[in-house]
């Protein structure tokens, strides 16, 4: 009895420790801390492993440096030079026509003579433009009433040339002196040898160095009007410079009229760059209006219409005008005292220039209220 109670027990304990033995390998199956967590962590890995693929077909953005704007260039100025030069008339009075003394005379075709020593100042320019005073004409058609008839022969077209001329004012007392014929002869002789010219009726464009400098010229005229339907015009030509040249005044007067600085200065406030003024046969004060100059008379340069000078004293007028991308900026004057003559008396017809330091020299500045200083 004993051996089976015993054999029983050992069977009771082996059954009950089988069962413990069970009990440690079935967790898989049921629900416990370390089985969620198992899930989960199977979970996250997959999930690292999607990101991590994500990360290696999105490519990694390299950054781009940004390129330093490169500065627009300055605009580089441009300087246009121009001379300007009064009363020419190449050719003489009609009294005086044959007379060894007069222009065609002394000058014959010597074509270089009048303006050989004007030629190094004028021929350094970009531009020069002169009152000219008589018609170049073969017409003895005459004006009525008039006391003076200037004119020269067509031929002397050529000095003008020589004398590295580009543009001439008509609008003066004289243009008509041998009626619309000579005046139209004296368009057409310009305009065969490559010279513009200017008037109230026919205004001219010049262009050099890219800019165009735009000219009208006008005769006693003080009705504004006129000179400002020019200057409109030539604005919107393009002109980058105006120039408006005015024949006006009283003979051997020193100083302007009240009427001719009013006018100037309309001239100016309205647009025009510079104002140019002849006739009175003088030099008169170079003005600067605000920022703008105003010659109010140049008076004379080779002028063959007088044998003989009571006053020889001229000027060459010389104007540097700076434009930047078609407008211009400034302008800076520079006046170079001459004589109309190279000779001591009467008339030679070959403008000479005084020398710096003498009276002659220091004697024309005066008369312009001009001084190097200005310059």
């Amino acid at each position: 009895m004993r051996k089976i109670r015993f054999l029983a027990l050992l069977l009771t304990m082996s059954v009950v420790l089988a069962s413990c033995g069970s009990g440690k390998t079935g967790g898989s199956d049921t629900v416990s801390g370390s089985g969620v967590s198992g899930a989960a962590g199977v979970s996250d890995s997959q999930e690292e492993s999607s990101t991590t693929a994500k990360a290696k077909d999105t490519p990694t953005p390299t950054p781009t440096n940004t390129p330093t704007p490169t500065p627009s260039p300055t605009p580089t100025p441009t300087e246009i030079l121009v001379s300007f030069i009064g009363d020419t008339t190449l050719g003489e009075q009609r009294t005086h026509a044959g007379a060894s003394y007069c222009f065609t005379s002394v000058v014959g075709d010597n074509y270089t003579y009048p303006f050989s020593k004007a030629l190094p100042y004028l021929a350094a320019d970009d531009m020069t433009l002169c009152n000219l005073e008589g018609p170049l004409t073969t017409s003895e058609n005459l004006r009525p009433e008039r006391e003076i008839y200037l004119k020269g022969s067509p031929r002397y077209v050529q000095v003008l040339k020589e004398a590295s001329i580009e543009c001439c004012n008509l609008a003066n007392n004289h243009a008509y002196d041998y009626s619309q014929e000579g005046l139209d002869e004296t368009r057409r002789v310009l305009e065969e040898n490559g010279i513009l010219w200017s008037d109230n009726t026919s205004y001219a464009i010049y262009e050099t160095k890219g800019v165009k400098i735009g000219m009208a010229g006008f005769n006693f005229t003080l009705e504004r009007q006129p000179y400002y339907d020019a200057i409109s015009w030539l604005r919107e030509q393009g002109c980058a410079i105006v120039i408006i040249s005015c024949h006006i005044g009283i003979e051997r007067m020193y100083e302007p009229e009240d009427d001719a600085i009013e006018l100037a200065h309309d001239i100016l406030d309205y647009g025009a760059d510079i104002y140019v003024g002849s006739h009175p046969h003088r030099l008169q004060p170079v003005d600067y209006y605000n920022g703008k100059y105003i010659i109010y008379s140049e008076s004379n340069f080779c002028f063959g219409g007088q044998p003989w000078l009571s006053d020889p004293d001229t000027a060459i007028f010389q104007c540097t005008f700076t434009v930047e991308e078609g407008h211009l900026v400034s302008s800076r004057m520079e006046c170079i005292p001459f004589s109309m003559r190279s000779c001591s008396e009467g008339n030679d017809y070959c403008p000479m220039p005084y020398e710096k330091g003498t009276e002659e020299y220091d004697r024309v500045m005066r008369k312009l209220h001009w001084s190097d200083a200005n310059e």
